[in-house]
């Protein structure tokens, strides 16, 4: 895994010295070499990552003539299979490493290519002959790749800080409807960004540019929208393991030292389980926990690593976030607000200390049903055809679990009610989009000032998930909200989280639950199949590999990989939340000032847990402060 940049202008002659600074702004995502190469109007570099053919895989490469050259980070698994086919047909190799396949690939199919890379990659492909730029993104989302185009041409880089490093003069002027949809979601999806002139490539596309600008953005893979498939149950426990064990085993291969992430959750169990078949020596696991034990899972991870003999390594953190939250802002280069960013950093910098490679279970929930909401969701959704006496029993069976998930009532004249009350008043996905909105649209009316408003128009966030809901024809109940998170949530936060925590610390992520022919298996089973309206999930995770797992894990709640953000919140970080919220005048043009007072004079007594919605605010003052986004 490595960093990424380059340019295409539309006249002149390139320089090295922006791609110098780029590769140096970053460096975190590849320490142990930089390359460049500049070639006409298109300038290349890369901050290498050497994982695999250590010693010849210097970046950026070429084609035996230097006719096609590419940047790329990332892990083709299949790359052996593929190397072996291209020979056949007449190619020649120099080096042993994916990239160089991905090359001949590219000679041998053109943009085709990509029907055949089964992995995580972003990449940029330097075609002088046809004298255009090609780029591309994984099918799932897993590595990013942001760009912009300018008077001066055509920008990309795998980071915005590298952006910017590129061409100072890109404006950072915020976009407001990026800033809405993170009022809704706490990240902001592709192929916006924080920045009006920075855009993000989604993921499964590609793109082509010529002559400094973009001429095609098409989209190459997607998750299937057809019918569920009617298999046979235990047939069906049996595709799972065989797809799951193939994607672990291709993911271990590696030149350098590889270990995992043991959260204690069923996924990382599952991935260090399945790694352990085929290591010849013990797995090295790591896993954090906090003081707080109601944010700790290591007792449970300890049973695995126990279980299967792993070299286990551990450690209680003591988070420091008025420290570390400052350097995550600016490492996401945009507003990002999932605070499981803290853990996944402080477990990365604990792997990073000795590996340069990690396994983990990311992908499981939400192909797998991992999330209470998909119940929650789905009950409501079949209360909507439902008649019967006991419609009012089921009514408040869904109340009450809605109180317990959120844990609060709202009784303030100017705050709805309850998440429970009122969300018995939508339909399916207008339901649905309220469980995940972290400000609901009735609430960011009440905080958003008069500029906000007139700079946003009405609310895209509904609008934005129906366009998935309308892709994904089906009656499941359950599958079309497993297919939302899969293409919103899945790469839009969590992947974007993990590859930015895991790369400040030089640290490479795989996740065998995030191949793509497994989510193809995951999608065309029926969604019973993986959670039942009585509220247990990963149901056919849990059947498939109950050999696996200790009896303990089958009925265990989800805890969640997540940190003691309340208590932060309302103790250790209150003085400076307030200090943070209180001073940032730019935040107050977009919010109400008076009404992040009342959330903070809220929180801090006690009254009510507004935890959410301060972390939210605090992110996105912290990003304008930092970053000095113009307005």
């Amino acid at each position: 895994m490595c960093g990424i940049a380059g340019f295409f202008l539309k006249e002149g002659k390139a320089s090295k010295a922006p791609l110098i600074e780029a590769a140096a702004s970053l460096h975190h995502r590849g320490p142990d070499e930089k390359g460049y190469v500049v070639d006409g109007r298109v300038g290349l570099a890369h901050s290498r990552l050497s994982i695999i053919d250590v010693g010849t895989g210097q970046q950026p490469m070429a084609n035996e003539d230097e006719s096609v050259w590419i940047t790329y980070n990332g892990e083709v698994y299949n790359f052996p299979d593929l190397r072996q086919t291209l020979l056949k047909k007449g190619h020649k190799f120099k080096t042993k490493s994916d990239t160089e396949t991905v090359i001949h690939l590219y000679e041998e199919y053109g943009e085709g290519c990509l029907n055949y890379m089964r992995g995580m990659f972003s990449f940029a492909l330097w075609d002088r002959n046809e004298g255009l730029l090609f780029l591309a993104r994984d099918r799932i989302g897993v590595k990013p790749l942001v760009y912009t185009e300018q008077p001066e041409g055509f920008y990309f880089a795998s980071e915005i800080q590298g952006l910017f490093s590129l061409n100072e003069s890109i404006p950072r002027k915020i976009n407001y409807r990026g800033i809405d949809f993170f009022f809704t979601f706490q990240y902001i999806p592709s192929p916006m960004t924080g920045y009006r002139f920075v855009s993000k490539l989604p993921p499964g596309h590609f793109m082509v540019v010529k002559d400094g600008l973009i001429k095609k953005i098409s989209c190459y893979w997607d998750l299937p929208a057809e019918p569920e498939k009617k298999i046979d149950y235990d047939e069906a426990c049996e595709g799972l393991r065989s797809i799951f064990l193939e994607a672990t085993k291709m993911r271990m291969i590696s030149d350098v030292p590889i270990g995992a992430f043991l959260s204690g959750g069923i996924d990382s169990s599952l991935t260090v389980a399945a790694m352990s078949m085929f290591s010849d020596t013990p797995v090295k696991t790591y896993s954090i926990g906090f003081e707080d034990e109601s944010f700790n899972e290591l007792p449970y991870a300890r049973q695995i690593a126990d279980r299967y003999g792993t070299d286990h390594n551990e450690m209680i953190v003591k988070p420091k976030a008025i420290d570390i939250l400052p350097n995550l802002v600016k490492g996401f280069g945009e507003p990002m607000a999932d605070s499981s960013a803290i853990p996944t950093y402080y477990v990365s910098n604990f792997a990073g200390r000795d590996l340069k490679v990690v396994l983990t279970g990311d992908g499981g929930d939400e192909s797998f049903g991992g999330y209470r909401r998909f119940t929650l969701a789905a009950r409501a959704d079949y209360l909507d055809h439902f008649h019967s006496v006991g419609l009012w029993i089921c009514i408040r069976k869904i109340i009450l679990a809605l109180e317990r998930l959120f844990n609060k009532r709202r009784r303030h004249k100017r705050f709805p009610t309850s998440k429970g009350d009122e969300i018995l008043t939508l339909n399916g996905l207008e339901r649905y989009h309220y469980l995940l909105a972290f400000f609901s649209d009735n609430e960011k009316d009440l905080f958003y000032t008069k500029h906000m408003k007139e700079m946003t128009g009405s609310h895209g966030t509904l609008d934005y998930l129906r366009g998935f809901m309308e892709r994904y024809e089906t009656d499941d109940i359950f599958n079309r909200y497993f297919f939302i998170d899969q293409k919103t949530y899945l790469p839009e936060d969590i992947l974007f989280k993990v590859d930015i925590c895991s790369m400040m610390n030089s640290l490479e992520s795989r996740s065998p639950l995030l191949d793509h022919k497994l989510i193809e298996f995951a999608v065309s089973l029926p969604g019973n199949y993986k959670r039942r309206l009585s509220g247990e999930g990963k149901l056919i995770l849990k059947d498939t590999f109950r050999d696996w797992l200790p009896e303990s894990f089958k009925n265990r709640s989800k805890m969640g990989f997540s940190a003691p953000v309340p208590r932060w919140l309302r103790e250790d970080l209150f003085e400076y939340l307030q200090d943070e919220l209180l001073a940032n005048t730019n935040l107050h043009e977009i919010v109400k000032s008076e009404m992040i007072k009342r959330l903070l004079e809220e929180h801090g007594s006690g009254v009510k847990s507004h935890a959410k919605k301060l972390w939210t605010l605090l992110v996105l003052g912290l990003w304008l402060k930092l970053e000095n986004v113009a307005l």
